[in-house]
């Protein structure tokens, strides 16, 4: 996994860096409702709070049921901090959309890099190792965070840089897809983590596609569909967690 990470890392030094452009504040939907300006952008992140919310108690009811989920009590660390960090993007994407900046960006980005790394712990404890996957979470919230803090610096000072922080994210991904192919699972269902990327690419192109959805009636816009299925994708994984099963033979 660090060797994925590390040759995407040498990719990044072949690109030019990646300023933050200010069009991307500037997004389709800027309907003020009940005195909330960016209504629907500002309040779709509920779904994250819910999901956020729902993953955590159950995360933490699985630490006393003797029924566990995780066949090492160690393993729910990394979840743990998955779903609070989905709880706390919808705390700092709707501070975010109520004042869209480049400030206010920093709080919506930080808990969807510790989100992603999050999830690459939980493979590498359960595929490769537990202690591996523990060892690894602290590290990758810090890389996730300080790729953040680190495009906010440039930002500010006039050259900003996105290649670290796209690297975390992209990264993340590639390596997640490889551990799921080279290494056995030890539960059911990990076809769950595809579908959830899935869920999640859909999101991404959703937000790509910002204005032209909101243009087809003026209902809903791309950037709010991004935040109802990447929140989707988040509860895929409490959805799997509650449905899945050690494996207990090859064909399992």
């Amino acid at each position: 996994m660090l060797c994925v990470l590390l040759a995407a890392a040498a990719v990044t030094l072949f690109i030019t860096p990646i300023p933050q452009s200010q069009a991307y504040h500037d997004f389709a939907d800027h309907r003020t409702i009940l005195r909330i300006p960016n209504f629907c952008d500002v309040m779709s992140n509920v779904f994250f709070l819910l999901v956020g919310t729902m993953g955590i108690a159950f995360v933490l009811r699985e630490a006393t049921n003797t029924e566990r989920v995780f066949a090492d009590p160690r393993e729910r660390w990394p979840y743990l901090v998955f779903f609070a960090s989905v709880a706390l993007t919808a705390f700092g994407s709707a501070y975010y959309h109520l004042q869209p900046d480049d400030y206010r960006l920093v709080w919506d980005r930080i808990p969807i890099t510790s989100s992603v790394v999050s999830v690459l712990a939980a493979i590498v404890a359960e595929r490769v190792s537990v202690k591996a996957g523990l060892r690894l979470l602290t590290p990758l919230l810090l890389l996730g965070a300080g790729s953040v803090i680190y495009w906010s610096m440039t930002q500010t000072r006039g050259h900003g840089d996105l290649r670290s922080y796209g690297l975390v994210q992209f990264g993340s991904m590639l390596a997640l897809l490889l551990l799921l192919a080279l290494f056995p699972p030890r539960y059911t269902r990990g076809a769950d983590f595809l579908i959830s990327l899935g869920l999640y690419a859909l999101a991404k192109i959703f937000e790509t596609a910002d204005r032209l959805i909101f243009s087809i009636g003026g209902i809903v816009s791309g950037h709010t569909l991004k935040h109802i299925f990447a929140a989707a994708s988040a509860y895929w994984i409490l959805r799997m967690l509650k449905l899945r099963a050690p494996v207990t033979s090859p064909g399992a």
